[in-house]
């Protein structure tokens, strides 16, 4: 019996390629990563969850407004308008059936949660069977008559997924403003809490036991970081003007021209010399003036000579090296060292107090219309 190949099997080679691949090979568009596909939403449990949020947020208004037109306040304004009587007719004759619906609407949400909690059992949605109430703590909170209001986060849940799967559940202008107002009051809390903050430490600051801790544990913990930052700027900063002495650029030139002429002075002020010179003929005003000049120039020459074996780039670094080792490991018990290290760190909270003070959301556009 013979079998014949399958084209699948064996495709031909002369196939062409297909509409989806790219024959340029230098056409990286089929490479770029592809945006992840939003989930395709379940329609039986989007429309529940309009339903649901519609439901809550009549719910909630009912509550709200038979709650105000209840109250005392409400009396005293109808009396003030004349509609006392209209109060009154809603006070005996829709109070009851609203409050009426509104327990039944109570019971309701007690079945639909334990009924979503026997769901997420047997699907297995959370990793033990009991953490359903823990997670939807707002939902059981908010079948209590006296925690309604806590029904709100359910609309707000739901309203968020919703927002997530790409449904425009408010108008855009509204959620902005209520990201602006939210971050306001986010700010304004975490101001409070920060400036209260640094009000305690300020004052904490002041007790001179705690100011000697703050400095020997600051300066205990990080000598080592000092000393290398000590090292690296005398390195950068003073050690290239030490070297400038030891070349014959204006620096080194100034010194030596310096002495030279200090030794000069010092010799044409020098009155016994020059009575001995004076004594010689002819030739002692000679010798004065070349005595003057030679004393300029072994100044000027020790200068150098100097410079050359004591400012080398061997003795410069390890006089670096010296310098920051002591100012790092200085003694904290100091009155001066104290007060400048409180100052520094009394600016520094002021400085910080200021930024923190400044309201950042009045500069937002959210003010602007």
């Amino acid at each position: 019996m013979t079998v014949s190949a399958s084209p699948a099997a064996n495709p031909p080679t002369n196939s062409k390629p297909l509409p989806n691949q790219s024959k340029n090979p230098l056409d990286t568009r089929s490479q770029q990563p592809q945006r992840p596909m939003r989930p395709k939403p379940n329609r039986l449990k989007l429309t529940y969850d309009i339903v649901m949020i519609i439901a809550i947020s009549i719910d909630l208004l009912l509550i709200s407004v038979d709650a105000i037109l209840m109250s005392n306040f409400s009396s005293n304004v109808a009396g003030w308008l004349a509609l006392s009587d209209g109060l009154s007719w809603y006070q005996s004759t829709l109070h009851d059936p609203l409050r009426t619906a509104g327990g039944f609407f109570t019971l309701f949400l007690i079945g639909e949660l334990i009924l979503r909690w026997a769901i997420a059992i047997k699907e297995q949605v959370y990793y033990r069977w009991f953490f359903f109430p823990f997670v939807h703590w707002y939902e059981v909170l908010g079948c209590f008559p006296q925690l309604r209001a806590l029904r709100l986060f359910r609309a707000v849940v739901i309203g968020r997924r919703l927002y997530q799967l790409g449904y425009q559940v408010l108008p855009q202008p509204w959620l902005n403003r209520i990201k602006f107002y939210i971050n306001l009051v986010l700010e304004e809390l975490s101001d409070r809490v920060v400036l209260t903050t640094i009000h305690n430490y300020r004052q904490q600051l002041t007790d001179p036991e705690m100011q000697q801790s703050l400095i020997e544990s600051t300066i205990g913990r990080n000598r080592e970081e000092i000393e290398s930052v000590l090292l690296s700027l005398l390195r950068k900063e003073l050690a290239p003007q030490l070297q400038k002495l030891t070349d014959t650029s204006e620096g080194g030139n100034l010194i030596a021209s310096e002495v030279g002429k200090a030794i000069q002075n010092g010799l044409a002020n020098t009155p016994e010399l020059r009575r001995y010179l004076r004594l010689i003929p002819i030739a002692g005003s000679l010798i004065e003036s070349q005595l003057q000049h030679v004393g300029q120039n072994i100044g000027e020459n020790v200068v150098h000579a100097l410079n050359e074996r004591l400012l080398d780039a061997e003795r410069i670094d390890a006089l670096m090296v010296a310098i920051a080792h002591g100012v790092a490991h200085i003694d904290t018990n100091n009155t001066a060292l104290d007060g400048l290290i409180a100052r520094i760190i009394a600016d520094s909270l002021s400085e910080f107090e200021a930024q923190i003070k400044v309201q950042q959301w009045k500069h937002q556009d959210m003010l602007k219309f």
